[in-house]
């Protein structure tokens, strides 16, 4: 290919990616879009039953739906509240597959490294000039290719935090990981058998965090054995459930003034502040040790959500 007409690569087929990918195209330019999943949003594939707090009018990009509307795709309505696989379905699948995108996009392709063309780290010299080279991971096969810009859409979704306070993996972590799951897991759906009537604890103050808690209430609700624990760095519970009545988004609001009600409720016990330290082995299940301001203590669980980031 011609150095001086090099396309432009796009790291990541998800919304922000597949984003770009129109923007490029409305603007003349060749998009080159790697995604490690084997369709598109394959990250959002893993939390297709959440339901989203922002609404379509903000999940749906101009461009995008200006490549889109000449296909004759109909747009959803502007208030609702999509779950993660209408996401997919009604929107960004429609993208991936639009003609001016599809043939442009990599499928089970991992981007393991990003270069100057000819330049390692130590010389510099003409580096601004030298094309990008990607190093690509396609299907098993090491491939390369060579483009004039990188778009870095990635995400981080297949990279969670570790359940130590100190952003380390905690000890233990890593030997019982077969009872740790890292996201939102599908409570209601595929994975009911796994917490029903178990003792669980949801480790993290943001909204996956208030997801899995809400939809293990749920679970709660038909398995009242089933025990949840909220592990927290936040010294005060009040300040994850966000602006409540008068949070802009109201899906927002309303999933703070769901998980206020349930706390008040004591459905859901708090354990804030708590700095996980240990993840050890009980009499039965687990042992999620941690430092509080009373002293250490230790809560005994059978499963841990770890939803830190």
């Amino acid at each position: 290919m011609n150095e001086t007409n090099l396309p432009v690569a796009v790291i990541g087929a998800g919304p922000i990616g597949l984003a770009a990918a129109a923007h490029l195209v409305k603007r003349g330019e060749t998009p080159l879009v790697f995604e490690a999943g084997p369709g598109a949003a394959s990250a959002i594939q893993s939390w297709a039953h959440v339901t989203l707090f922002s609404p379509w009018e903000f999940n749906v990009d101009a461009a995008a739906a200006e490549l889109l509307a000449a296909t004759g795709w109909q747009r959803p309505p502007a208030g609702l509240l999509p779950t993660g696989g209408e996401l997919i379905n009604h929107y960004l699948a429609p993208l991936a597959a639009h003609p001016a995108v599809s043939p442009h996009i990599h499928y089970n392709a991992r981007v393991t490294g990003v270069s100057r063309r000819r330049h390692d780290k130590m010389k510099d010299y003409g580096r601004a000039e030298a094309p990008f080279v990607l190093q690509v991971d396609v299907a098993g096969r090491p491939e390369r290719f060579l483009a004039k810009a990188v778009i870095d859409a990635s995400g981080n979704w297949l990279s969670p935090n570790p359940l130590g306070a100190d952003g380390l993996t905690a000890p233990g972590e890593t030997a019982h990981a077969a009872n740790i799951f890292y996201g939102i897991p599908d409570v209601l759906g595929s994975l009911r058998e796994r917490y029903a009537g178990r003792r669980v604890a949801v480790v993290g103050g943001g909204h996956s965090a208030i997801n899995a808690l809400l939809e293990l209430t749920d679970l709660q609700a038909e398995a009242p054995q089933t025990t949840i624990h909220w592990i927290l760095r936040k010294r005060d519970v009040t300040t994850a459930y966000g602006g409540l009545g008068a949070d802009a988004l109201p899906g927002r609001g309303q999933l703070g003034l769901s998980m206020k009600e349930m706390v008040d409720a004591g459905r859901v016990q708090v354990h804030t502040p708590f700095y996980v330290t240990e993840i050890g082995s009980g009499e039965t299940g687990l042992l999620l040790a941690g430092e509080t301001p009373a002293g250490p203590a230790t809560i005994p669980v059978d499963e841990i959500i770890a939803a830190t980031g």
